[in-house]
């Protein structure tokens, strides 16, 4: 559900506001609310290039031996 909120800002942060909104192609009403979501989460914070199944897979492998060999007969066995 969707609520209305209206905010009480300078005319000069909402200009900058709306200027940075076009720079990243979203409204300003979804950077605020971006923002608000983010509070009290300090882990959400912190944002990767990544999208969110390729973050989670990261450093699954980490000190595990995998040799390109065993990835090659997985893929004999997988597709042929």
């Amino acid at each position: 559900m969707h609520t209305k909120l209206t905010l009480r800002l300078d005319d000069r942060l909402i200009e900058r506001a709306k200027e940075e909104a076009a720079k990243r192609g979203k409204s300003v009403s979804q950077m605020v609310a971006e923002f608000f979501d983010s509070l009290g989460e300090p882990a959400r914070r912190v944002s990767t290039p990544y999208p969110p199944i390729t973050s989670s897979l990261l450093g699954v492998l980490r000190d595990k031996k995998v040799l390109e060999g065993d990835y090659k007969r997985h893929l004999r066995e997988k597709y042929l």
